[in-house]
């Protein structure tokens, strides 16, 4: 073998082992440049390293015999526009004896011709496996001192530092991604320690300064189209309360776009926004990453000036994590703020309820109870705990349906009776649906203390059945007075007294038609039975109708309009009832349709009855007061200032249900109401 030979191969041996010896990167390169120059010669020699896709993740420089830091922005513009970017396009080694010759030679500021004269360099790529992974150059200060020889011997050298050089980046990128997923880790653990949204932010500062090695980290949140910064490290602690616009300074840009950016050097305060300026300290370096939530940028996490003097490769990425981890993080404290700020209002409402509150599981085994429940109860929490619901009061199973499967979100009422502690009942009015209690299902109980409004019930049912037993006589007495005036008046006089007569006896009809609809209400609230029913025709209960109310329509000046077909079936009724439910209705209508209006009363057959209806021009029934209006005494505020005793529709309801029909009430086509009921047709024999 000849010598030449045998000393290349020596030295590619000695070269292989010192790159072998090392696995950091850094290490790598600073060894494969110390070899190229000590064995080809030069005064400075650079290696880019390319990832897969051709970009520069790394490089270095040495001088001489010492490294140069910061290299990045120098060697970016060596392979964009430099030598070494043209061999990375070609992939091929060239040889520059002169560079002042050469124009693919990049001539910076301090690599002038006047300053640094022509030199000689050569540039080769690092291949592995038909794969780029770096370029690899020396630079001579004199002209043609390097030849083909040199070019051969640092192919070579190259040939053999790929594949090291590859695994120096493979395992440089595993050492950052097993930091970055580390620090992510970390901080993951870190935030999800507390839910408070005060702690949650010294959290992700704290996790960001340490992940980061910063001196400052100050967090903001969107606020329309502002951010306003809530929180900041010590330093930094001039930043929180300020606003500025997200159209300005480095976290507007980006929040606007959604992504991270990294300064390395801040060269002029025009960068940042007003709001980001911190007293008394001088942005050397900062680096802004979004805090997403769902896709939606919530914020904007900031770090200032790291200790090392500039950000590392991977601090950006770091960065982005840590405010991916933040979004979810704050989202989740701020719903749990807001979630402890309804409890707590909630808790207050419950206690300060004046009606008594129960929560019980969905066994109905009581859970909770507020004041009030201890004071009409008359037991204390304690031993209410030790209750079922039932044994509270009288749970309507019918409503509630057995073991409380009909109870859901809306809410079922009914009245019941409470039994205190000293064996004393209480009417209550029960209010009960599922809530959420202590993140389980649950029901509520809040019954109501209607005392006073059974006091009240009893007083007017005790004044309707006085009036309804005390005027019935006295009321005879004047029928019967009144008609043995009108027979002994003499024929000549009775033209004249005709008229009163008229009225007399229709008020008369009035009050004993009030008497009869009395005395049945309270006879149907009862449950008895209807009276003795009959074959009638229809249009023969709404000719009665029509003659009872007829002198009020027309002093109303009123339009009365029936709309009976001829040929109807009859209908099957207590007669003198259902007259009383017609005439009723008649009234109602007249009485709240304004003068010169309309009123109408019409019937057509509906399978197996007969639905009647009368429909006015009033002002109508509100939405909410549609099944109201016909509870007992109930009487609506309305415009016209008609007014009653709020027994007539409870009476018109109970005479149909004890038909077996039902009645109701919905908006006129255009204005007004349509009360509408059915009654049963008479079974042909």
């Amino acid at each position: 073998m000849p010598q030449d030979q045998r000393a290349v191969l020596e030295l590619l041996y000695k070269v292989s082992r010192e790159f072998a010896s090392a696995l950091d990167l850094k290490a790598v390169l600073t060894r494969v440049l110390f070899s190229a120059i000590n064995n080809v010669g030069g005064e400075r020699g650079s290696i880019v390293v390319m990832d897969d896709n051709g970009r520069a993740v790394d490089s270095a420089i040495v001088y001489g015999n010492k490294i140069r830091e910061s290299t990045t922005l120098q060697l970016k513009d060596t392979v964009e526009r430099g030598l070494a970017g043209w061999v990375v396009r070609t992939r091929e080694a060239v040889l520059i004896p002169d560079t002042s010759m050469d124009s693919r030679w990049l001539r910076r500021e301090d690599d002038a011709i006047e300053r640094s004269g022509a030199k000689s360099a050569i540039c080769v790529p690092l291949m592995v496996r038909e794969k780029l992974v770096g370029v690899l150059t020396l630079v001579h200060p004199i002209p043609k001192a390097y030849n083909d020889e040199h070019l051969e011997l640092m192919q070579a050298i190259a040939d053999q530092a790929g594949i090291f050089v590859l695994n120096g980046r493979l395992f440089s990128e595993s050492q950052r991604q097993a930091r970055v997923m580390t620090a992510l880790a970390e901080g993951a653990a870190q935030l999800n320690k507390s839910v408070r949204l005060d702690d949650v932010f010294d959290n992700i500062l704290s996790q960001t300064q340490r992940a980061l090695q910063v001196d400052i980290v100050a967090l903001g949140m969107v606020d329309g189209e502002e951010l306003v910064f809530r929180a900041a490290s010590e330093n930094g602690k001039s930043l929180i309360g300020k606003r500025m616009n997200l159209r300005d300074g480095v976290a507007g840009l980006v929040a606007r776009e959604e992504r991270g950016v990294i300064i390395p050097a801040v060269f002029s305060e025009t960068l940042l926004a007003e709001a980001e300026k911190i007293e008394g300290v001088r942005v050397r370096a900062l680096a802004s990453a979004p805090i997403h939530v769902q896709g939606k940028v919530i914020g904007v996490l900031e770090a200032f000036n790291p200790m090392n003097k500039s950000f590392d490769a991977d601090a950006l990425l770091v960065l982005t994590g840590l405010g991916s981890l933040a979004g979810t993080t704050i989202q989740n404290a701020e719903l749990f703020e807001s979630l402890d700020i309804a409890r707590k209002r909630y808790r207050d409402l419950f206690e300060d309820s004046i009606d008594p509150i129960f929560i019980t599981d969905l066994n109905g085994h009581i859970l909770e109870v507020n004041k009030q429940a201890v004071i009409f109860t008359g037991h204390s929490a304690e031993a209410l705990h030790e209750f079922i619901i039932d044994q509270v009061h009288d749970v309507n199973f019918e409503k509630t349906g057995q073991e409380f499967k009909r109870i859901g979100d809306a809410a079922i009422l009914y009245e019941s009776t409470l039994y205190d502690s000293h064996g004393e009942i209480h009417p209550v009015e029960v209010y009960v649906r599922k809530v959420l209690f202590n993140q389980a299902e649950s029901i509520q109980w809040i019954l109501r203390d209607i005392a006073e409004r059974k006091d009240l019930d009893s007083l007017r049912e005790d004044l309707a059945a006085m009036i309804y037993h005390d005027l019935r006589s006295p009321l005879a007495n004047i029928l019967s007075s009144v008609e043995m005036l009108d027979a002994a008046l003499p024929e000549e006089d009775k033209e004249t007294t005709a008229p009163i007569m008229r009225i007399a006896h229709h008020s008369i009809d009035r009050i004993q038609r009030l008497i009869s609809s009395l005395l049945d209400l309270n006879r149907l609230e009862q449950n008895q039975p209807v009276g003795e029913r009959q074959a009638v025709p229809i249009s023969l209960l709404v000719n009665d109708a029509l003659e009872a109310i007829g002198p009020s329509a027309e002093g109303r000046e009123q339009i009365v309009i029936s709309n009976i077909a001829e040929g109807l079936p009859p209908v099957f009724v207590d007669v003198d009832m259902i007259r009383r439910v017609m005439i009723n209705l008649m009234e109602n209508a007249v009485k709240y349709t304004p003068f010169g209006g309309r009123v109408e009363i019409g019937a057509a057959v509906d399978g197996n009855f007969m639905r009647i209806h009368v429909l006015d021009d009033g002002p109508g029934i509100p939405d909410g007061d549609s099944e109201r209006i016909f509870d007992k005494f109930t009487r609506l505020k309305n415009k016209t200032g008609s007014s009653g005793l709020g027994v007539g529709l409870a009476f018109c309801k109970l005479a149909v249900q004890g038909h077996g029909g039902k009645i109701w009430v919905e908006p006129a086509p255009e204005q007004g109401s349509r009360f509408s009921f059915t009654l049963p047709l008479a079974q042909e024999q």
